[in-house]
């Protein structure tokens, strides 16, 4: 039987669509972002404005692919990022309580909640 080395794969990750985040370590370090996509079996994100690479792509016309150096963003590992409060705009982890019987993240510096 294979081991499965990644130890995210089908976790519960701290970040959701549309929560904004910044970047902790790597080459985009201080810059801010929202996440447009979260992938929980490979463990990242994919924030809009960092970790942009440039690809060199062929033109397709039937795709609507435009040819030449085209600059895409790339996936982070979720280690990377933490999530920017709303409230107190800083980089925060984050805490589970449960309000008016829903559950809901709450900012560990401030107290505020940071589900809307």
């Amino acid at each position: 039987m294979a081991k499965n080395n990644n130890s995210l794969a089908n976790k519960k990750l701290h970040t959701k669509v549309g929560d904004r985040v910044i970047v902790v370590s790597g080459k985009d370090k201080g810059k801010q972002g929202n996440v447009k996509s979260v992938d929980t079996q490979k463990g990242t994100v994919l924030v809009e404005g960092v970790n942009v690479v440039t690809k060199a792509q062929k033109a397709n016309p039937m795709a609507g692919i435009q040819g030449g150096l085209n600059k895409i963003a790339k996936p982070l590992n979720v280690s990377k990022v933490m999530i920017c409060c709303p409230s107190c705009e800083k980089a925060t982890r984050v805490r589970k309580e449960i309000k008016d019987g829903k559950k809901v993240r709450v900012c560990i510096k401030c107290g505020e909640v940071i589900d809307v």
